[in-house]
């Protein structure tokens, strides 16, 4: 049996004295989707946050490729392979896309990352404006850039929180394209979505969260079954 890409078990999380996290369980096989559902402040970013050493104090265990990270500060995380997404995309304004592509170091000895031409070639839109500032770009290239970025550095495991959050139909659509030729090529996708009609084609399993828990867990071939309790716990 192929060693999880992600485990999580009993992971307790804290923001100074408030308690977030209360006993997660989560696994990730490599190559999957997996997409986190919630209300908002049900603590779907903090799992990911969590994940990257990047909360207060933290319990339980996170194994990445079965390698034990709960005691890791967030620089030897990510070079365990891992690639942050955060909402806020933190783009550099003083840099040109170009520039903000080329920053993040490599985090992986195995896996090159992909080169700037496969990553224009995914992107045409960031072809066209790679020596723009990176707040010159609309909000839909913004996110582009942030993925892509995390691309540059070999990273095969992608934490994604709310990529498609606000942005154009035709973003959105350039964004699930994006997350299916990942998938194509052997990537590990959690993601962290608001947005049901953008995540539901493209995850293989679900889990929902509630008060900092995992309340449900379904594969993609039961969604149609669920949408009864999905409706009750989000709102679809």
């Amino acid at each position: 049996m192929a060693t999880a890409a992600l485990e999580i078990r009993n992971l307790k999380a804290w923001y100074g004295e408030s308690h977030i996290l209360h006993d997660v369980n989560l696994e990730v096989k490599p190559g999957e989707v997996v997409t986190l559902l919630g209300r908002n402040g049900a603590g779907r970013t903090t799992t990911l946050r969590a994940i990257m050493g990047l909360t207060g104090t933290r319990s339980g265990s996170i194994k990445v490729n079965g390698v034990e990270s709960i005691g890791m500060t967030t620089h030897k995380v990510a070079h365990l392979g891992i690639g942050y997404c955060p909402e806020e995309r933190g783009i550099f304004s003083s840099l040109s896309t170009e520039e903000n592509l080329m920053l993040p170091p490599m985090v992986s000895k195995s896996n090159k990352g992909m080169s700037v031409e496969e990553i224009y070639e995914m992107f045409p839109n960031l072809a066209e404006r790679k020596s723009s500032q990176g707040t010159r770009l609309s909000g839909g290239e913004q996110q582009m850039l942030a993925v892509a970025r995390i691309l540059r550095t070999g990273a095969k495991l992608l934490l994604l929180d709310e990529i498609s959050e606000g942005l154009a139909p035709v973003i959105v659509q350039a964004l699930a394209r994006m997350i299916t030729m990942l998938k194509a090529k052997g990537y590990t996708i959690v993601m962290v979505e608001q947005n049901f009609r953008f995540a539901a084609p493209l995850a293989d399993r679900f889990y929902v969260m509630e008060h900092g828990q995992i309340v449900e867990t379904f594969a993609a071939s039961e969604l149609e079954s669920k949408m009864p309790v999905l409706n009750e716990l989000l709102g679809v």
